[in-house]
């Protein structure tokens, strides 16, 4: 397992309250979901001021740090300075919203089965291109097989619900899939298939339906089931429990999944199934159209994770889904285009770096680095996508365009639309994405004429301002060394910046120049300081020392305080600091690096404040 990151997870986990204050954490494709016991401690700017993350949000009473597509790494290290365990019997401190309660239900519980939708859906589709091209036969055993491969994550669906609704509900989830299990017992499809009336103990009667591949009725079970174990395990004595509490779920949960529950959400299922087809028959614009144009704006929020499952739903009624998929590719393309066009606008060499490697990511279906890398802080592409992306989801919308297996919304995902031995609907996605991609490229170029003119003009002025070299004080009497000898990973594999370490003689540290504070942490081991040449330089005083809590640090200035070289910004006792286990070293770094053609160390050795540390050339 690699280390690169474990720096780096230290600081999210210091700047999220530390790991008494996570209950849980997960993560995504792009983001580290932490669910907090008190959201007040964590410092939400201090970890979007952290190179590597792009963004905080919090949505649904989730804490959402978005890192990119690497999140998978950076989360196994996470998982080391963490203790699940002895956190989860703390309550969080927040009651949540109605709408937050729902969907925040609905991701927990659809959001693991994602990636096993995925991988049917993609096997369906691979399936479907070996039959367009006659490469195999529908009647051949080679069709029967992959088709089996593919249909039996969608086949026992009700049980996979199961066990993750039952995970969210803590409840067991493993009791939760075996009542599913009995739902689709071939016994029981052969009493539907007799068709004769059933009844249990001759007095009650078990509706006869079918649940294979059904939704509703395992979710409204697996509810009641929460209840119905939490009083079971009440009730019954803690030595007994271990045999008496499943039977008697088995059987409470078996009689009422049969009789009430299982009918009930049948009927809801036909229910939501005929809203579907209505949608199909009448507005089958208007789903595209919503989700094409208003998906930047549910990811932002967290709605999308309520409305995405109802494509599986649909897919599961009607073995195809056009509620969320369509909409969902148009969109993730106009935002990957509106982003290639900043990258080849911008003058300025960040915004351009993240631009295009975001916009990469989010043609394979990935979209929130560039979201809220680019496009949210620019407005303009965020604007020109919506459009965009509305008018490719009116076109497939209106061609009533669906996907016949779940999967990714990147450019790979177009294969999910050929199906039904027809090619219809993956030539009319292609042509809704060709749509989606041009007119967002036009929006975003004009609109780029007006604001990037303007950016452009600054970054003009400032390349003119920063034709002569400028020059770094140092903040810290002490001694320099290399940045590669700093104790912490992130800082010495410089990917906070270039800069320095100065291991300090005296506990003063002052302004590295004439400039304004841009970041004071709360616990004053760390300053970010701007020049007006744009330099960005952060004082970063110890490795860890964010876990005092500000004990033995004094500071004397204030975020945005306009301050003088020389003149005092923090006081810090380095002999405690050493006394309670955290290295003193100091980290000066300069945190745009990219925007210099050269950094160069002036001074090795001891060095006092106030004299010549760090040379920068535009």
């Amino acid at each position: 397992m690699s280390k690169k990151y474990e720096g780096f997870a230290q600081q999210i986990v210091d700047r999220v309250g530390g790991k008494a204050n996570i209950s849980d954490v997960y993560h995504c494709q792009t983001r580290l979901r932490f669910k907090l016991v008190d959201e007040s401690k964590a410092d939400q700017k201090g970890l979007e001021d952290l190179n590597g993350v792009t963004k905080v949000l919090i949505n649904a009473g989730v804490f959402q740090v978005v890192i990119g597509t690497h999140v998978a790494e950076v989360f196994e290290e996470i998982e080391k300075f963490v203790d699940i365990k002895s956190n989860k019997t703390q309550q969080e401190s927040e009651k949540k919203g109605i709408v937050t309660t729902v969907i925040d239900f609905v991701a927990g519980t659809f959001q693991p089965i994602i990636p096993a939708l995925s991988g049917a859906g993609m096997v369906k589709a691979v399936l479907a291109l070996l039959v367009v091209f006659k490469i195999i036969t529908t009647d051949s055993q080679t069709y029967y097989l992959l088709n089996l491969f593919a249909d039996g994550v969608f086949f026992f669906l009700p049980m996979l619900l199961a066990f993750t609704e039952a995970q969210k509900l803590k409840c067991n989830p493993i009791l939760a899939a075996g009542v599913a299990a009995m739902m689709m017992h071939p016994n029981w499809t052969a009493l539907v298939t007799a068709g004769e009336p059933v009844h249990f103990f001759g007095v009650i009667p078990f509706t006869l339906a079918t649940y294979t591949s059904s939704v509703i009725p395992i979710i409204l079970i697996v509810f009641v089931q929460a209840y119905v174990e939490k009083f079971l395990n009440r009730w019954i004595p803690k030595s007994v429990n271990l045999v008496f509490v499943p039977m008697c779920t088995f059987l409470i949960m078996g009689t009422l999944a049969f009789s009430v529950l299982g009918p009930i959400g049948s009927v809801l299922g036909g229910y939501l199934a005929t809203f579907f087809e209505f949608l199909s028959t009448n507005a089958s614009w208007a789903p595209a159209v919503l989700i094409g144009g208003f998906l930047p704006i549910m990811v932002m929020f967290g709605l999308h994770n309520g409305v995405a499952p109802l494509g599986v739903m649909q897919m599961s009624n009607l073995g195809y889904d056009s509620i969320f998929g369509p909409g969902c590719v148009c969109s993730n393309m106009a935002q990957a285009t509106a982003g290639l066009v900043v990258a080849l606008r911008t003058r300025d060499k960040n915004t351009r770096q993240t631009a295009a490697s975001g916009s990469i990511t989010a043609y394979m279906g990935i979209t929130e680095p560039i979201l809220y890398g680019v496009n949210l802080p620019k407005k303009y592409p965020l604007i020109s996508a919506m459009i965009g992306g509305g008018l490719g989801g009116l076109y497939a919308g209106l061609t009533q365009t669906h996907r016949f297996a779940t999967g990714s919304s990147g450019l790979p995902a177009v294969l999910l639309y050929i199906g039904d031995n027809s090619m219809t609907c993956f030539i009319n996605i292609i042509i809704a994405i060709a749509i989606s991609i041009i007119a967002t490229a036009i929006i975003t170029f004009v609109l780029s004429l007006r604001f990037e003119k303007k950016d452009s003009d600054t970054a003009e002025e400032i390349e003119i301002i920063k034709a002569d070299e400028e020059i770094i004080m140092a903040p810290v009497a002490g001694k320099v060394l290399n940045l590669s000898e700093a104790d912490d990973e992130v800082f010495a594999s410089k990917a906070l910046g270039d800069g320095v370490i100065i291991e300090p003689s005296d506990g003063v540290a002052v302004a590295p120049f004439d400039g304004t504070i841009v970041t004071l942490f709360p616990t004053k081991h760390a300053i970010g300081l701007v020049s007006p040449n744009g330099a960005e330089v952060l004082i970063h005083i110890g490795i860890n020392t964010v876990e005092l809590n500000g004990q033995y640090f004094e500071s004397f200035v204030k975020q945005g305080e306009q301050v003088k070289a020389g003149q005092k910004l923090v006081t810090f006792e380095p002999e405690k600091i050493k006394d309670a286990g955290y290295a003193t070293q100091v980290m000066v770094v300069v945190t745009n690096t990219t925007s210099y053609q050269k950094i160069t160390a002036l001074h090795e050795g001891d060095i006092k404040n106030g004299e010549q540390l760090l040379k920068l050339k535009a």
